[in-house]
């Protein structure tokens, strides 16, 4: 027969497979049609069941042990990017540097041998396990396959037996194919029922193995990582003792140069220069307009003994020393408030009062026109004249100790950073 292609497959063995398939085929319909008996072996099915599902946990193992090493890769990664950030914030001049660098390195190296030791140890033990059932999965296969060819023997021989008109020589041909293929089935079942057994029993031992490497690699590691760890926090410590007592400067928002002080510093000026032709500027005479505030009265009823509407409320001794700014401000109800108001207009606080603010650190002023705070200090908060000249983190006022001196917002107003105080109200 004429040889087809290089493999040297030849048109009868072609033939004869074909034939095989479509023998296999009708025995099978003839077996759930019910009209052909069919063998069966239970204990090999339940190890087939055992077979099936010792694959399916160990290709589940096999995909969670893979994800676990894919995690600890990850993790690697985040601790050398939390490593390199350590080292570009650890200033050189502060103690420590060079053993907080080599923790690092040697926390890289040990996150190396960790994953690798599993790869060793734990996945490449595991695709060895796995390696053997596809072997043996193909075998199961063409197991059946002989076993189907076995009962299609075993039938055409009984039919040639139960013939009316006998053929011996048909029949012992169908004898001989019977014992050949009997035979042929009976080895590999033979060889499977001891195997598989077998390798239904090795889960256990190859379960305890993969888990107590992982189990034991895992402790030396975090063993190791937690020998690095307490070095690094004793530098830490360490930096903490000699740098722990050091102020460091927090840093204001910058600002805008504004025209803010320049102003200011003109106001201050035209208020306190003296007239042409005098010495100093003298405060106006008791009774004159600008030393009285201008006193308002509610016309609601009013308990008895209150004061007549009308009737100006007695003057305190201070009043005659206001300042003009502030005087003209106080016009005031009997109750004690600007007209108009919120309590912002109290006579103890400066006009526009909006909160306090307590200064948490000192603060340097360095310009003119910026308050000096030292912690601690409380600062009345006022608005900008011109709110266009507030800068984003600043805020204008006047240290309560200041008000409370002089009662003059052009002597003690001031712009502070934000950042540097709380507030208090």
């Amino acid at each position: 027969m004429a040889e087809m292609g290089s493999k040297g497959v030849t048109a009868g063995k072609i033939a004869s497979n074909v034939q095989k398939k479509l023998t296999r085929a009708q025995e099978k319909v003839l077996q759930k049609l019910g009209k052909a008996d069919e063998t069966k072996d239970e204990q090999f099915e339940q190890c087939v069941q055992n077979f099936n599902k010792q694959l399916t946990e160990g290709t589940r193992l096999q995909k969670d042990l893979r994800t676990y090493l894919a995690s600890v890769k990850a993790m690697h990664e985040a601790s050398k990017k939390l490593n390199e950030c350590l080292q570009e914030v650890y200033e050189p001049d502060w103690p420590g540097r060079d053993e907080a660098s080599k923790i690092a390195e040697n926390n890289d190296l040990l996150w190396l041998d960790y994953h690798q030791k599993l790869v060793d140890q734990a996945l490449l033990t595991m695709d060895t396990y796995l390696g053997q059932f596809p072997d043996i999965k193909s075998r199961i296969a063409k197991r059946g396959r002989k076993l189907v060819d076995y009962d299609s023997a075993r039938h055409h021989y009984e039919s040639l037996q139960t013939a009316k008109k006998k053929d011996e020589a048909k029949i012992a041909k169908a004898e001989e194919e019977l014992i050949k293929a009997q035979k042929v089935f009976e080895e590999m079942n033979v060889d499977l029922q001891e195997e598989l057994p077998s390798l239904w029993n090795s889960r256990v031992g190859f379960y305890v193995n993969t888990f107590q490497s992982i189990a034991g690699l895992e402790e030396n590691f975090h063993k190791e990582m937690s020998k690095l760890n307490q070095n690094l926090n004793d530098v830490l410590v360490s930096l903490e003792k000699e740098h722990g007592s050091n102020t460091f400067a927090i840093k204001a928002q910058p600002r805008k140069k504004t025209k803010l002080f320049s102003r200011l510093r003109r106001k201050k000026n035209s208020d306190n220069a003296p007239a042409k032709g005098n010495k100093s500027p003298s405060p106006p005479p008791d009774g004159s307009p600008a030393a009285t505030p201008e006193i308002r009265v509610n016309h609601e009823p009013e308990p008895a003994g209150a004061a007549t509407p009308g009737a100006a409320l007695p003057r305190s001794p201070s009043q005659s020393s206001l300042p003009a700014v502030v005087v003209e401000t106080f016009s005031a109800t009997v109750n004690g408030t600007v007209e108009g108001g919120s309590g912002a207009g109290r006579l103890d606080l400066p006009p526009g009062f909006m909160f306090k603010v307590q200064a948490q650190h000192d603060y340097t002023a360095t310009d003119t026109d910026e308050l000096q705070l030292k912690a601690g200090d409380v600062v009345l908060v006022i608005p900008f004249q011109n709110p266009e000249e507030q800068d984003e983190g600043w805020l204008m006022g006047v240290k309560e100790s200041d008000w409370n001196l002089h009662k003059e917002l052009e002597k003690c107003r001031g712009v502070f950073p934000e950042n540097f105080t709380a507030r208090v109200q």
